[in-house]
């Protein structure tokens, strides 16, 4: 049996051992960030994810004194970027950007190896645009209703490239087809950079792709914006007909971005991060990216954004069950 003495001055160790586990983390916290902080993507560079963390990455960097690195993490529909970030050591230096594809990705896939509602902490949704119907111009010229027309002459020839099955570009194509009553064949690739490859060279005739990722190739000539989603037109192209004038007007597509940590991610972390992406809209860089990429910057965040969320990964369900769309 331990003397009485030797049992206080153990008690006495472990009290102050336990005060000073408790008392570091937060003291570290208060510094949040004290090193570089990775922010998973999980899309391949190129994609309209990196047109939005890229221009976060350098405004971020230079706010926070530390370094916001971009780790592109392409794979399963971004799910495999997903799973990566879901099992990161939850400290506040892994961020989550995830994307509308991962509120369709439970209704595609039979199996997850994570769960964007229980694994992850929702922080603030930071861009919205809307979805573009681009096309090769030398595969379909002419405008909307000469490509309609074609569609219609010649069901099951023309198809569409996406990032991947059971992503947004996937089911936008898939929503589109239900509406307009065409048979357009999808052609999956890894990434909507690689899909935009292959709609520069010719191998796919179209893409149901996020304004983000298009706006550029669309300025440039490479790609042909035929129709954006919704009862406007966006400000950036205010050439490009919207859906509801063309006969579509439950045709209200939107490519959203958001940031999420793991969960178990020190509170404190949070809310320094927070206030890191609520100074965002005010930057130059960040005003002109989102302007010239045709996007806005919702003020949604915390629970308000988990919600938003929620309502989407429902939405979504829907639309699978309606159309029948599956993996590829």
């Amino acid at each position: 049996m331990m003397p009485k003495n030797n049992k206080r001055r153990a008690l006495l160790q472990f009290s102050a051992l336990s005060m000073a586990l408790t008392t570091v983390p937060a003291f570290a916290q208060d510094k949040w960030p004290s090193k570089a902080v990775v922010m998973v993507v999980p899309f391949p560079a190129g994609g309209g994810t990196d047109a939005f963390a890229r221009p976060m990455s350098a405004v971020m960097t230079n706010s926070m004194g530390k370094q916001l690195v971009i780790d592109n993490r392409g794979g399963a529909g971004g799910n495999l970027g997903a799973t990566i970030a879901a099992r990161a050591n939850p400290d506040g230096y892994t961020l989550f950007m995830g994307a509308v594809h991962h509120a369709i990705a439970p209704s595609m896939y039979p199996r997850l190896e994570y769960d964007l509602q229980k694994d992850f902490i929702p922080i603030a949704l930071v861009a919205r645009v809307p979805q573009v119907l681009v096309v090769n111009p030398k595969n379909i010229p002419g405008d909307f209703k000469d490509f309609i027309a074609q569609a219609r002459a010649n069901p099951g020839k023309l198809n569409y490239g996406s990032a991947g099955s059971g992503t947004s570009h996937h089911l936008a194509g898939e929503l589109f087809k239900i509406q307009s009553k065409t048979q357009i064949t999808h052609v999956p690739y890894r990434g909507a950079g690689p899909a935009l490859q292959g709609l520069f060279a010719g191998d796919v005739d179209m893409m149901f792709d996020g304004l983000g990722s298009s706006a550029q190739h669309i300025k440039s000539g490479r790609v042909k914006a035929l129709m954006v989603s919704g009862n406007v037109r966006n400000p950036a192209f205010p050439d490009v007909p919207c859906a509801a004038e063309l006969g579509f007007p439950d045709y209200n597509v939107t490519t959203w971005y958001g940031i999420w940590v793991p969960k178990g991610t020190p509170l404190a972390a949070q809310e320094q991060l927070l206030k890191e992406l609520e100074k965002l809209p005010a930057d130059e860089l960040i005003k002109s990216s989102w302007a010239a990429n045709g996007a806005e910057f919702p003020k949604l965040t915390g629970a308000e954004f988990g919600a938003f969320v929620d309502s989407e990964i429902k939405r979504w369900a829907e639309v699978v069950k309606v159309s029948g769309a599956k993996l590829d």
